[in-house]
């Protein structure tokens, strides 16, 4: 399973563009093959710093949804809301 955090750091006034735009679009990142969880979680200090954590089944399945015609849509419309270029992790479980 892959964990993938993305970390986003906003313009003031683009935080509630940001969280519609997250909330229109995570019922059908659900929908991908091998999304098993999506989630956004801000930063209790600073509400424009937020991450979106997901869980997939595979990189492969990440790398599918991440290659699609609705990743690049939301994601060109969500960089236009960025006060900061956005830092992405993918990580594993160590057992």
């Amino acid at each position: 399973m892959i964990t993938r955090i993305v970390k986003m750091k906003f313009k003031a006034e683009h935080v509630n563009d940001f969280i519609a735009l997250f909330h229109s679009s995570a019922p059908v990142i659900r929908t991908f093959d091998g999304c098993l969880h999506v989630e956004l979680i801000s930063d209790i200090h600073h509400p424009q710093i937020m991450c979106t954590l997901s869980k997939w089944t595979s990189e492969e399945s990440l790398n599918q949804y991440r290659n699609s015609s609705f990743f690049l849509k939301t994601w060109t419309e969500t960089k236009k809301l960025f006060q900061e270029k956005a830092e992405a992790w993918s990580f594993v479980e160590i057992k």
